[in-house]
């Protein structure tokens, strides 16, 4: 007895402790679902970000799919939590594995995927590889049953859609943090869906897949609408003061200053000196700050 309550106790120990998805009303029938904001792992099933759902009469658009199988069962029960109405229409915004490694399980229950030309063939190129990273990082179990798909539909810059009555415009400017990103505007409530162009509340990743300079363009592109509601790729729904403040300010800054430094002779090693404290009260600061100022170095050297 004294052994199956040890192993037991082991079993429940050892198993993970899903985060959950915090349900937010941005404006009525517009949610967001908020992830954590830690590194991919067996407790997040890939879903460490922050993905969005709009109710309509003839069903629900969700933006963005899920890190996996099992995340984008996830999102189906919170999304079952609030309303009955099935997924129709899912959006990637870009080709990071959690915007959309989640398609199979949306498709096989009928949804269209949609995302930028561009993000499709980022998924197309990378899906492979991330598959790789991520069943490091979340586990074979984690991982079990997904099948990355790209999106069905794709579009070059701009899309117009109009489901269950609400308008919604896809728009691409650039590559971000990854070639494809684009976003969601939602024009009747002044609601914008970033994806990967806005983080907040922590820092964001600059990686050889990104575009500090595209960045900035897209970035640009989501302010001049004047949004009233924001919806991030990672952190909580915030306005555009505090979005242009923890994305747009970090980058424009960190590319002055690998600038000068590589005027003043700088290279890519000493890189990772340059002063970035202003921005350390985000979240994994200490964990990409440095590979953020090499990454940068890499990019404005060969501009």
């Amino acid at each position: 007895m004294r052994n199956q309550i040890l192993g037991l106790l082991f079993t429940l120990f050892a198993a993970p402790v899903f985060a959950q998805l915090a349900t937010v009303e941005i404006a009525p029938d517009i949610y967001a679902l908020v992830g954590p904001k830690t590194q991919r792992g067996p407790g997040n099933l890939g879903n460490n970000a922050t993905f969005g759902f709009v109710v309509t009469p003839d069903g629900v658009v969700l933006i963005d799919a899920g890190g996996s199988l099992r995340g984008a069962e996830k999102i189906d029960v919170a999304i079952a939590a609030v309303t009955d109405q099935p997924v129709r229409i899912v959006i990637n915004t870009g080709g990071q594995d959690h915007r959309w490694f989640g398609n199979a399980y949306w498709a096989a229950k009928g949804a269209r995927t949609i995302a930028s030309g561009a993000a499709i063939d980022d998924q197309n190129a990378r899906g492979s590889l991330q598959m790789t990273v991520l069943t490091q990082l979340v586990g074979a179990a984690g991982m079990a049953g997904t099948v990355p798909q790209a999106a069905q539909e794709g579009f070059a810059t701009d899309m117009a859609l109009t489901f269950g009555g609400v308008e919604f415009a896809l728009h691409f400017v650039d590559a971000a943090h990854t070639p494809g990103d684009a976003f969601v505007w939602l024009p009747a409530s002044r609601t914008v869906f970033a994806g990967d162009i806005i983080f907040a509340e922590r820092i964001l990743g600059l990686t050889a897949d990104s575009s500090s300079r595209g960045w900035l363009d897209s970035f640009a592109a989501i302010e001049a609408l004047d949004p009233e509601h924001v919806v991030p790729g990672h952190g909580s729904p915030t306005d555009i003061l505090t979005a242009a403040a923890d994305t747009y300010d970090y980058i424009a800054q960190l590319r002055r200053q690998i600038t000068a430094h590589i005027e003043a002779g700088g290279n890519i090693i000493s890189a990772v000196d340059v002063d970035q404290s202003a921005f350390a009260y985000l979240e994994n600061f200490d964990q990409l700050a440095k590979r953020n100022a090499q990454r940068v170095f890499e990019e404005i050297e060969f501009e």
